[in-house]
């Protein structure tokens, strides 16, 4: 019997990046994954990677509404891991205030609408994932380092108010994503080189790693209130 056999997990942000990897984790260990996200052209390519069984539904987690009647229309979930986010960057001062509350909403407000209305059973599991920024900071990425800030906040009260549901946070380093694919392969590849020199672990986070992270949080029952680190060392370098 696999870890999660018979076990239903949904994935918000599953049909790319960190949660799509997730989402294949998850289904490699049985359970029956629901991906959702923005782009239904997204979706559709993405269930093709996670294998036969997964499903995948359209939705926006920054339409409070729709994100209830979502939750309203499908029985308890045994896990819920929330990874999607749409955030622009830049320093405070320069960034455009519509793009600065665009990202708010997105990551902020996405996870909160879904912690909000999501139905899961007890003993149960609620994953954000945030970022390192929150404690290594970037003097051109302050949003982003409040914004996962206050989303392991979010997560360390929620495992109070749900409990017995058990809340976590995953909060990654610098990590190969789709989220890059806008910038040359050659730019690519020099800036994940690059960093990867400066950190103690002498390399990036891949998704699959995050994904891990993610699992042990989930098949972990002592596991709540907790934000992993996973950051190659990028916080301590």
């Amino acid at each position: 019997m696999t870890k999660f056999e018979s076990q239903r997990v949904l994935v918000i942000g599953g049909s790319s990046g960190i949660g799509l990897a997730a989402a294949q984790a998850f289904a490699a260990s049985g359970a029956a994954v629901t991906i959702a996200s923005r782009s239904q052209a997204k979706l559709d390519a993405a269930l093709s990677a996670i294998g036969p069984g997964a499903r995948a539904v359209k939705l926006d987690t920054t339409d409070a509404d729709a994100v209830q009647h979502f939750f309203d229309g499908h029985d308890p979930w045994d896990h819920v891991i929330v990874s999607a986010a749409q955030t622009a960057s830049g320093p405070v001062r320069k960034l455009p205030l519509a793009d600065a509350q665009a990202a708010l909403g997105s990551k902020f407000w996405g996870a909160y609408h879904v912690a909000r209305a999501a139905r899961i059973r007890d003993g149960g599991t609620l994953t954000l994932v945030s970022g390192y920024l929150s404690v290594r900071p970037s003097a051109a990425s302050v949003l982003q380092g409040a914004i996962n800030a206050a989303i392991e906040a979010l997560g360390r009260g929620l495992a109070l108010e749900l409990a017995p549901v058990r809340v976590n946070t995953v909060s990654p380093g610098l990590t190969v994503t789709p989220l890059w694919d806008k910038m040359s392969e050659d730019d690519r590849a020099t800036m994940f080189a690059n960093a990867a020199a400066r950190l103690p672990a002498r390399r990036v986070v891949a998704a699959a790693d995050v994904a891990n992270a993610i699992i042990y949080l989930a098949s972990t029952p002592s596991a709540t209130g907790s934000t992993v680190l996973l950051d190659a060392g990028g916080a301590i370098a």
